[in-house]
């Protein structure tokens, strides 16, 4: 019996270890001069991953806007998104840390991105690419930590000021439009509670709907 006990602890113990040897994307972004000025992103292939963000030191833009603290939370992306991240981290460019520019752009934020998997393991950091594909890898990654950071927002809102949920609703649809936000089903509950809520506005209920209708297509 004591062998077969010890047999089983072993096979549970091995489940672990074959899940944190699959292949591993990870960014990790800052830019003292935003809110929250450090973040960084875990994703898997099938989409599941983990947002971790440090609010920062700096100073409120504008007093009435409510910028969530720090952000630690477990997170869902379509896969179809997450196998484009992985094909595009197996550029070559990326993995051998040549994807800075040098080039004399606005400061963008930091953006360091790692792969790690079985086949290869590798990773660079810039602030702007004269890679296409990464420079669109980087700037996807940081509309998809947009979503999540608004969808806290959102959070806060529907517990503290509900009326604001209209002016914050009407940005979120603009920006999903224009790029901004991607990956809307990252903040799916929040969405649907809204959708769900009779005590909030009519045109924040509808917005919920378009929201949850479009990441749907």
């Amino acid at each position: 019996m004591r062998t077969v006990l010890l047999a089983v602890a072993a096979a549970l113990l091995a489940f672990p270890a074959q899940g944190a040897s699959g292949p591993v994307l990870r960014i990790d972004f800052s830019n003292p001069g935003l809110t929250p000025s450090q973040w960084s992103m875990v994703i898997h292939p099938d989409g599941s991953g983990h947002f971790h963000a440090e609010r920062g030191i700096a100073p409120v833009a504008a007093p009435e806007i409510m910028e969530p603290g720090n952000v630690d939370r477990d997170i869902l992306l379509s896969e179809p998104f997450a196998s484009r991240v992985f094909q595009t981290a197996h550029d070559q460019r990326l993995l051998s840390g040549a994807c800075e520019s040098h080039m004399k752009v606005a400061f963008q934020g930091w953006k360091k991105i790692s792969y790690s998997g079985p086949d290869a393991q590798g990773g660079c950091q810039f602030n702007y690419s004269r890679d296409k594909e990464i420079q669109e890898l980087g700037d996807s990654l940081v509309a998809v930590a947009s979503t999540i950071i608004e969808g806290v927002r959102l959070e806060m809102l529907l517990q503290h000021d509900p009326l604001g949920l209209d002016k914050e609703m009407e940005f979120l649809t603009e920006a999903e439009k224009d790029g901004r936000v991607q990956q809307i089903c990252a903040i799916r509950g929040i969405l649907e509670r809204l959708e769900g809520d009779s005590a909030v506005l009519d045109r924040v209920r509808k917005r919920a709907r378009q929201l949850l209708g479009e990441q749907e297509k």
